[in-house]
C-alpha cells in the first residue's frame, strides 16, 4: 500500500517524534508486531580464552642450550624433542661409572669364588707344608689333640672363615647396588637435559635461544594444546547455583561479536575468599577464537525474578555504525528509526530487545537497503 506523506519542515516541541517527509511503500518483508517472551535474565560475565592444556617447561639442571626445536606457532607431536642441553659432561661421568661397575662386578665374583673355596676346601683344615714326617705328625696327632684340649677349634675357624667370605660378598654386592643407584640418578639427569613434548601442541612462547646458559628452574617454553579451547570466568557466587557441569549456555567472542554455544566443563569447588567468585571453565567450539581473546559468557540468573522482554525478528535490526536500531511504524505507517538494546537470540530467528521497544508496537520485519526515514527522538522506556 502506497502511503503519501506531505513534506513537513520546522521545529517540533521536545519529546515529540521528528518525521522526515517522504513517499514510502511498506516493503515486501511486511510489518511485525512486537511480541513478548518470558525467560530468566542473564548476566554477562567477562573471561579469557585459554588453551585446554598448557604447560611451562623449565630447566631441571644447569647447562647450555644446544638444541631448540622451533619458534612460537610451530606444532609438534607427543614425545617430540623440544629443547636439549649440552650433556657431554654427563655422558663422560656415565662412562666412568660403568667402568666402576665393571670393577665392582669383578670383586663380587671374586668374593663368591672365595666363599665356594671355603665351603669345599676350608683353610683351617688344609695342611701347611708338604708330606714330611713332622707335618704328617701334626696332622695325625698334634691338631686333633689341640681340639681335644680346647687350645684350638677347627670348627670355629671354619665358621669364621665362611663368615668373612660371606661379608666380602655382601660388601661387593652393596658396592654394586650403590653404583647402580648412581647410574639411575645420572640417567635421570640425562633425561632432564632433554625436554620432550608431553602432548600434541604448539609452542606458545619461548624464553631461550641456542647457546643460552641455564640454571635450574629457569623457564624454557610455554607449550599448549590450542586445538581445544576454553573460557575461564570468575562467576559471582550468587550465580553459581544456576550452573552445572555439562550445561549449555551462550558466550560472545570479542572479535567479530560472535555468539557461540559453550558447555560448562569444570566448576571449581571453592570460592575466592576475597572476591567471592567461583572459577568456572567453559568448553568452546573449535575454530571460533584464539587463546588470550576476551569473551563474555551469558550466565542465567535464576535467583532474579523472570522478566518479559520484547522479541523481534533478527532481520529487523539495522546498525547505525555500531548501534542497533529498528524501523518503527507510527499510526500513519511512517517508518521511524529507533535505537534499541538487543539481548539474546531465541528460537525461530527472533532476538530479545532489552530496551527501546514495547510489546504491540509495529516494526518493519526486513527493511530494504537504502531506506530513508526520520529519527525517533523519544524511545520507549527501558524495561
Amino acid at each position: 500500500m502506497l502511503l503519501r506523506i506531505a513534506i513537513q519542515r520546522g521545529l517540533l516541541a521536545a519529546g515529540l517524534l521528528c518525521v522526515a517527509s517522504a513517499t514510502y511503500a511498506v516493503p515486501g518483508g511486511g510489518e511485525f508486531v512486537v511480541k513478548e517472551a518470558e525467560g530468566a535474565p542473564t548476566i554477562s560475565v567477562g573471561g579469557t580464552v585459554i588453551p585446554y592444556k598448557e604447560v611451562t617447561l623449565a630447566a631441571q639442571l644447569p647447562g647450555r642450550v644446544k638444541y631448540l626445536a622451533g619458534i612460537e606457532g610451530d606444532r609438534f607431536k607427543k614425545d617430540d624433542l623440544l629443547v636439549a642441553l649440552d650433556d657431554r659432561e654427563l655422558l663422560a661421568n656415565r662412562s666412568a661409572l660403568i667402568a666402576q661397575m665393571s670393577a665392582a662386578d669383578a670383586q663380587l665374583r671374586n668374593a663368591s669364588m672365595q666363599y665356594q673355596r671355603e665351603v669345599f676346601a676350608p683353610r683351617s683344615r688344609t695342611p701347611v707344608g708338604g708330606m714330611a714326617i713332622p707335618n704328617l705328625f701334626d696332622q695325625m696327632f698334634t691338631r686333633p689333640l689341640e681340639n681335644v684340649t680346647g687350645s684350638r677349634s677347627t670348627g670355629a675357624e671354619l665358621s669364621a672363615d665362611l663368615y668373612a667370605s660371606g661379608t666380602q660378598i655382601e660388601q661387593a654386592r652393596s658396592a654394586m647396588l650403590q653404583l647402580q643407584a648412581e647410574l639411575q640418578a645420572l640417567d635421570a639427569k640425562l633425561r632432564d637435559a632433554r625436554s620432550i613434548a608431553p602432548f600434541d601442541g604448539v609452542i606458545v612462547r619461548k624464553f631461550i635461544e641456542i647457546g643460552d646458559t641455564l640454571q635450574p628452574g629457569q623457564p624454557l617454553l610455554n607449550y599448549a594444546d590450542v586445538e581445544y579451547l576454553q573460557v575461564e570466568v570468575d562467576v559471582p557466587a550468587r550465580l553459581r547455583p544456576g550452573l552445572r557441569e555439562g550445561m549449555m549456555i551462550h558466550a560472545e567472542i570479542d572479535v567479530g561479536n560472535r555468539r557461540v554455544p559453550v558447555r560448562v566443563a569444570q566448576i571449581f569447588p571453592m570460592a575466592d575468599p576475597q572476591r567471592h567468585t567461583v572459577k568456572v571453565k567453559f568448553d568452546l567450539p573449535q575454530g571460533v577464537a584464539e587463546p588470550g581473546m576476551y569473551a563474555k559468557v551469558l550466565v542465567p540468573d535464576f535467583a532474579a525474578p523472570a522478566r518479559a522482554n520484547p522479541v523481534i525478528p533478527a532481520s529487523a535490526i539495522r546498525y547505525n555504525g555500531s548501534l542497533p536500531a529498528v524501523y518503527v511504524l507510527d499510526e500513519r505507517g511512517t517508518p521511524q528509526l529507533r535505537l534499541v538494546r538487543v539481548g539474546e537470540p531465541v528460537p525461530g530467528g527472533l532476538i530479545t530487545v532489552l530496551s527501546g521497544l514495547r510489546p504491540g508496537e509495529r516494526i518493519l520485519a526486513d527493511p530494504p537497503p537504502g531506506l530513508a526515514a526520520g529519527w525517533a527522538t523519544q524511545a520507549a522506556p527501558e524495561r
